[in-house]
């Protein structure tokens, strides 16, 4: 019977033979490959299995057998798990384009100034979700987190945060109109942590593993020390345990619960209507994934960009508080305001670039 010689693995050329459907089952060791050799006898055909290491292995992936350390099974792999640059521009473009239908709508069903509230909160949390980026690909690094994976803890993250956001823009909403004092309290938020941002030492940002919500997450959640694929759980010695992907998750949401205690108050003070606040943060969140793999490599350029944000920040708590004693700021004048702060920090970081380069 004529056999085929492939890579190590000797199996049968029959189609129907069932040392190909048992050799199509097999799932290897990375550095494991594998020699199957049979003898044909009637009745009865003895299967010797040699193993040994080696730099290639045979890996199941659906119905065909390919090896490991192919660069382009490598590639394929990695495309499976990740966003292209230019499928990641034309879902930011779309979510940036939905964004401004949705304010025109707005603004032709309420009047301009419900449109002008919506279009202030929106720049507001997509700076401030622009600015968060940075943190995520802190986490990422610091987790070893690998890119084909990156985009599953994202989208179960920015679920979660849009669950969490509506709950607490509920709560909020419902304190605000109980509790006029509370103004006050956010406004000092805002105002700390427009301060943060000017003090804050980007080497102290950049070392997690004396991060609070990062040390509390290796607390309370068992571990594996190993990646299962894009799995959150895996079985270790008959037990259960939660993969490092599954931390990651868990710090990412929890690092986002500490951005809404900036985002939220900031988009407070621009407007008190809960539909605006939830709306405009969840424009801003929608497109994040995709922004993440636009920014994610540029993050340290836009030098100009924390600083603009730090504005901004002490900008709303500034408003607060004087919509507080009676001095309200217009709407329109916070949207400008906003936008002016924004672009000029972003324009001072491409022109610095510039003439480094």
């Amino acid at each position: 019977m004529a056999s085929i010689i492939h890579h190590g693995l000797q199996i049968s050329s029959k189609i129907d033979s069932p040392w190909l459907r048992l050799s199509s089952q097999l799932h290897f060791h990375p550095r494991t490959s594998v020699e199957i050799v049979h003898n044909r006898v009637p009745q009865f055909s003895p299967v010797i299995i040699n193993c040994r290491r080696g730099s290639r292995s045979l890996i199941r992936r659906g119905s065909r057998i390919e090896r490991e350390g192919d660069p382009s099974t490598a590639e394929a792999d990695k495309a499976e798990g990740t966003e292209s640059k230019v499928s990641s521009i034309r879902n930011v473009a779309l979510c940036v384009a939905s964004a401004l239908a949705f304010g025109v709508g707005v603004g032709l069903k309420d009047g301009a100034g419900k449109a002008s509230e919506f279009f202030a909160g929106y720049l507001l949390e997509q700076s401030l979700s622009v600015d968060n980026l940075f943190v995520f690909v802190l986490i990422f690094k610091y987790f070893k987190v690998p890119i084909e994976y990156q985009n599953r803890v994202l989208t179960y993250g920015i679920a979660g945060a849009i669950v969490f956001r509506l709950t607490i823009i509920l709560l909020g909403t419902a304190t605000l109109q109980r509790f006029e004092g509370v103004n006050l309290l956010l406004a000092a938020i805002l105002l700390f942590s427009s301060f943060q941002l000017f003090a804050s030492d980007e080497e102290d940002d950049s070392d997690l593993s004396d991060n609070f919500v990062v040390k509390t997450c290796q607390k309370l959640i068992p571990v594996a020390a190993n990646y299962d694929g894009n799995h959150f759980f895996t079985l270790q010695e008959g037990v259960k345990k939660a993969t490092p992907l599954l931390l990651t998750v868990a710090v990412i949401e929890l690092s986002d619960i500490a951005f809404a205690v900036d985002s939220i108050p900031a988009v407070f003070g621009v407007t008190r209507d809960p539909f605006i606040v939830f709306t405009s943060n969840l424009f801003a969140i929608l497109g994040l994934r995709s922004l993440f793999v636009l920014v994610s490599d540029g993050m340290s350029e836009l030098e100009y960009l924390q600083p603009s944000i730090g504005v901004v920040l002490a900008f709303v708590g500034s408003k607060m508080i004087l919509d507080f004693f009676g001095f309200h700021v217009p709407t329109e004048a916070s949207l400008g305001f906003v936008a002016l702060s924004l672009s000029t920090g972003v324009l001072l970081s491409v022109l610095k670039k510039s003439d480094g380069s």
